[in-house]
């Protein structure tokens, strides 16, 4: 196994910015990667079991295994078109794939290999051809309805969390934070962030492009590039989540929860929040804040995660059960 090396300047760090929210072509990606292994298995043991049964109820087996991983196969190459992003659109995603240059689709497919059973629909996607074109389409529509829309509010959840935490970091300790501890294997050694796990070395020179980060509910463990690095610089990585069970929540801890402040901390805390950023969006004092969101842990409603000297607070379903039926919400 080689090590992606990412070398960057100053100019480059200064112009490193967050996707806005989660990319639904690179969730599709990262998640036809999860189905390839049991690697991370357990992370994402709930959504293996159900969506398999999804998709196969929706009749899309046949289809994802000789059309969807054969173009998105794991530790090796994939064709960058399939990920157009950043994009917040999942339509809009896919269209942009399908408007592909047909020279550009031609030479991204012909590196795929150990494709068995898809090599003649792979031909005619490199051609460019529009039945082929038109099925592609069609599976990546049907593909995101069936295994991830019904997960998106926790997708979206953990990429608010995610950038939540590191916009934190960045405020306290620098715009080169940003770039600490993407993954277990990967190191950020000014001006060089390091990737283990990679296929085979490889080095990218931003240049003072800078890099887009995208945090990925189904990115797992190793962050990944786009490969061809004439592209505009992208490195998809895993966002943090909560990996534990929904907390339950006996009837005689709510009663702490009464009154407008305690509501307005856990409204907060929907896209993911530290607890002074709690604290400045409610207008409220750090210790206040801090007293709030233990009593919201307590109940059930938020769950918080602690990361260095920061603690990052989020809602569970209960929260959101809450919410729900709360006028204003």
């Amino acid at each position: 196994m080689g090590t992606l090396h990412i070398h960057f300047t100053a100019e480059d760090v200064s112009r490193t910015r967050l996707a806005a929210g989660p990319d639904p072509l690179w969730e599709i990606v990262c998640s036809l990667h999860r189905l390839q292994t049991r690697g991370g298995y357990a992370d994402y043991a709930d959504w293996h079991r159900q969506a398999r049964i999804d998709v196969n109820r929706a009749g899309l087996t046949e289809t994802v295994r000789r059309r969807l991983l054969p173009i998105a196969p794991l530790r090796s190459y994939f064709p960058d078109f399939l990920t157009p992003g950043p994009v917040t659109d999942p339509g809009h995603g896919i269209d942009l794939v399908l408007a592909t240059a047909r020279p550009r689709l031609r030479a991204e497919i012909g590196r795929l290999t150990g494709a068995p059973g898809a090599a003649a629909w792979l031909d005619d996607l490199a051609a460019g051809r529009p039945a082929a074109l038109h099925e592609l389409g069609t599976d990546l529509r049907r593909y995101f309805d069936t295994a991830i829309a019904p997960y998106w509010p926790e997708v979206s959840a953990a990429v608010s969390g995610d950038r939540a935490l590191r916009g934190a970091k960045v405020l306290t300790a620098g715009a080169g934070q940003i770039l600490d501890d993407l993954g277990p294997d990967t190191r950020w050694d000014p001006p060089v962030l390091s990737i283990h796990g990679y296929p085979r070395d490889r080095h990218i020179e931003l240049g003072g492009r800078g890099i887009v980060l995208i945090p990925s509910y189904f990115c797992w463990h190793a962050p990944v590039a786009l490969a061809d690095p004439e592209l505009p610089p992208i490195l998809v990585y895993p966002a943090r989540r909560h990996r534990g069970e929904s907390p339950q929540v006996r009837r005689r801890e709510l009663g702490p929860l009464i009154g407008h402040t305690r509501l307005a901390v856990l409204r907060s805390a929907v896209p993911g929040a530290t607890t002074s950023e709690l604290a400045r969006r409610v207008g409220i004092s750090l210790g206040t804040a801090s007293h709030h969101t233990s009593v919201l842990r307590e109940s059930g409603l938020i769950s918080s995660q602690r990361h260095g000297n920061l603690m990052l607070h989020r809602i569970t379903e209960l929260g959101d059960a809450l919410l729900d039926g709360t006028p204003g919400s």
